[in-house]
């Protein structure tokens, strides 16, 4: 039986399912489905469920935000929540926030597609 062809597949598979470590700079940056370890918690982006960012071409009144939906894995199993922009998230004994969303949204283009987003999350831990 021949499986060669299928190994790329497997590899591309395997990857969508690795853990990001978390960055120097305190910021762990996620895409949609990939899980990250934000100082403590679990986190992986599920949804986009709302960006009303300002464009970054565009003077706005408001800057907009972005509503996702996530799931937090802790040692008491995993829980989904909604984070949003500026809004902390109580987990455990911290906050969770999401503090990062890239690329910018800019004036006469489409949507994002939601592969194309990147997030930033922190979490200030208490005790």
């Amino acid at each position: 039986m021949k499986i060669a062809h299928l190994l790329p597949a497997f590899a591309l598979s395997l990857s969508a399912c690795a853990t990001v470590p978390p960055s120097t700079d305190g910021i762990t940056r996620l895409a949609i489905g990939q899980t990250g370890i934000v100082d403590g918690p679990k986190v992986t982006p599920l949804a986009v469920l709302e960006d009303s960012r300002c464009p970054i071409n565009a003077r706005c009144v408001w800057a907009g935000q972005v509503r996702l939906r996530i799931l937090v894995t802790l040692g008491s199993g995993s829980r989904e929540h909604e984070i949003v922009t500026g809004k902390p998230l109580p987990i455990a004994d911290g906050l969770l926030e999401l503090v990062e969303v890239a690329p910018g949204r800019i004036a006469g283009q489409g949507s994002e597609k939601p592969l194309d987003y990147r997030f930033g999350f922190r979490f200030a831990g208490g005790l």
